[in-house]
């Protein structure tokens, strides 16, 4: 099963707080274990939302609204795309993080939908294209 990990952002993270170097060389470490064990499939730390838009989507209208975004405990400020057996690996393997913060923070861990999912609305000539994407995406690496 695939989980997307992600790392919560903080007052510290939106304000641009830039990790120690402790803090990346744990990470570092943390990450190697990840690779090593065929778990970490990608990940990135992410800039503060000021740097970044949302596009708010109605009909075929989209409006695109400029950074920083008040909710804070909304926000993520980084990310992992793991492989694991079952959700109880994922929680044992965030058990092992060094916090990723200055301070108090949190991770949150989601499912990514599989093909078998989405049931018959997801056809065979549906499943092709998505195989073949995958593919694709996955060349381009």
């Amino acid at each position: 099963m695939r989980f997307m990990v992600m790392v919560k952002a903080t007052d510290d993270s939106e304000a641009g707080a830039l990790p120690t170097q402790q803090l990346l060389t744990d990470m570092g470490k943390f990450n190697e274990e990840l690779v090593k064990a065929g778990v970490m499939l990608a990940g990135e730390g992410l800039k503060p939302s000021s740097r970044g838009v949302r596009v708010h989507f109605s009909g075929s209208s989209r409006t695109v609204v400029d950074g920083p975004f008040s909710e804070t405990k909304e926000l993520v400020a980084g990310f992992w795309l793991w492989e694991c057996k079952d959700l109880d690996e994922c929680i044992a393997w965030v058990r092992r993080c060094p916090n990723p913060m200055l301070g108090p923070s949190d991770i949150e861990i989601r499912p990514v939908f599989e093909a078998e999912d989405f049931g018959e609305e997801f056809t065979p000539a549906l499943r092709e294209q998505e195989a073949m994407i995958r593919a694709r995406s996955e060349g381009n690496r």
